[in-house]
């Protein structure tokens, strides 16, 4: 399973659209998501072992999205995430309350 399709997967027990860069419905809440870094962890041999992922998991929404905030991050964590930075704001110009986690998850090189 590609990492795209697992983020997908794992935060469908939200009920809120999640898709990877750009949301085009009509929803007034959705996630969006996207990986910002890769990079080698462990090596042998001269060849990359593991590698971390990271990603942006995005939170918007039009209204208060505490409760959202809360199973997305325990979900992510559930999938086996690692969190390790988040930060809120409020959108002047579109009217959106925008949270955002860093997460990265690991994963082994065949």
């Amino acid at each position: 399973m590609s990492l795209n399709s697992l983020i997908i997967q794992t935060l469908k027990p939200t009920g809120v659209p999640a898709v990877f860069q750009v949301y085009t419905g009509t929803q007034t809440t959705y996630i969006t998501f996207f990986e910002y870094n890769e990079m080698g962890t462990s090596f042998a041999e001269d060849a990359e072992q593991t590698e971390r992922r990271s990603i942006q998991v995005d939170i918007w929404s039009k209204g208060n999205y505490a409760d959202l905030v809360k199973q997305v991050r325990k979900l992510m964590t559930d999938a086996g995430f690692t969190r390790n930075s988040g930060t809120e704001s409020y959108e002047d110009d579109t009217k959106v309350f925008h949270k955002v986690f860093r997460f990265y998850y690991e994963v082994m090189n065949n």
